[in-house]
């Protein structure tokens, strides 16, 4: 059944669009708002946000130019003319103008007189670990996304799905390259995550922690650093944790497995899972949680830690841009905390600090307790 909404002539089925959609769908309603003193500027920052929105893509490859020629970097000693970094960056100057002035309008560079400078949000950029690696990085999910009604239809094979051949377990790692670079980024993107992650979850009373997928153990130093008397244990597949040993030195037992093979081994009063439930199917999750409840004692601490879906409450970094990355490696996926939950006590732990984060596009923490 259907009704008309506010004299629009439009069929409206019953439990559509509320008042509010209802409104903005209205011309008359827009012409109104811009007349209006008190709803001017709330109908202007909607039309720039909306159009943000359509030009979104345009704004990552200015961002992804900026980083290849590396403008940042060249800005970070100090200021420099148009024509300077026109000819550092090997483009004509009127074309390196008009980057200039998007990267101004992204508010990473600011005019100094004559010249270009950093502003603060550009000094910043340079400053976040992995940042510029997962610009860098871009192309590839830019490429998969080239076709998106294909790519959502299921109709694509995207190329990231062969960027990450760890997530097939022990075989698809055999490549020592293929290995080394999914090492790497995730080692540099990695400070960020281990900081909120120390910063969300209290790690005192832990004996031993065991993490699970853990890397080169960027994580694990980490937590050495805040908690020098906790004993660390990385457990990941040998041709990730070849690297591991240089990083961590004597203070860390070494374990190489798979976690989708092997049992994992016992011992541990905590497991940690960083940033790694995302990169796999359910199946594979569900496995994963019984078998760290099968290596805990009764009581042992389960933690989990990455971005996690908003839910009811979509948010704009983890179901826009993480579920859609995870969606394009075909075998992981974006999950709130509350499904995560719900998996892990299907597996037998309870939920002792529901999800909690500081910053949903590095990450949510979990913490969960294996039951008697």
């Amino acid at each position: 059944m259907t009704e008309t909404g506010l004299g629009s002539g439009l069929p409206r089925r019953r439990g559509g669009p509320g008042w509010a959609a209802r409104l903005a769908m209205q011309p008359w309603f827009h012409r109104f708002c811009a007349r209006m003193p008190g709803l001017r500027g709330i109908a202007r920052a909607e039309g720039e946000a909306l159009f943000s929105v359509v030009s979104g893509f345009v704004q990552s490859q200015a961002l992804l130019a900026l980083v290849e020629l590396r403008v940042l970097h060249r800005l970070a000693e100090g200021p420099l003319s148009t024509a300077r970094l026109a000819h550092l960056c090997g483009l004509p100057p009127e074309r390196m103008a008009v980057l200039l002035q998007a990267g101004a309008a992204l508010r990473l560079l600011r005019r100094r007189g004559e010249g270009w400078g950093l502003a603060t949000r550009g000094a910043a950029f340079l400053t976040v670990p992995g940042l510029e690696a997962m610009v860098r990085h871009h192309p590839v999910l830019y490429r998969d996304l080239s076709d998106p009604l294909a790519f959502f239809k299921g109709e694509t094979q995207p190329e990231l799905a062969g960027f990450w051949p760890y997530v097939f377990g022990a075989g698809g790692a055999a490549d020592p390259a293929l290995a080394a670079r999914y090492s790497q980024l995730m080692a540099d993107s990695q400070a960020l995550v281990a900081e909120d992650t120390l910063r969300l979850v209290d790690f005192r009373g832990i004996g031993t922690l065991m993490d699970v997928g853990g890397g080169t153990g960027a994580f694990l130093q980490a937590v050495g650093r805040a908690h020098p008397r906790i004993r660390r244990r990385l457990f990941d597949l040998p041709a990730v944790v070849a690297g591991a040993g240089a990083r961590l030195g004597a203070g860390v037992q070494i374990i190489p497995g798979s976690f989708r093979d092997d049992p994992l081994p016992q011992g541990a009063d905590a497991i940690s899972l960083i940033r790694v439930l995302y990169d796999h199917a359910d199946a594979t999750v569900m496995a994963l949680l019984r078998a760290c409840f099968d290596a805990l004692p009764p009581g042992g601490r389960l933690v989990i830690s990455e971005p996690m879906s908003g839910g009811l409450h979509p948010d704009a970094a983890t179901d826009i841009y993480f579920a859609i990355y995870t969606l394009a490696m075909q075998t992981g996926r974006t999950r709130s905390g509350q499904e995560i939950a719900a998996m892990a006590r299907a597996a037998g732990f309870e939920v002792l600090k529901p999800a909690r984060s500081l910053r949903p596009f590095v990450t949510s923490a979990l913490v969960l307790a294996r039951s008697a």
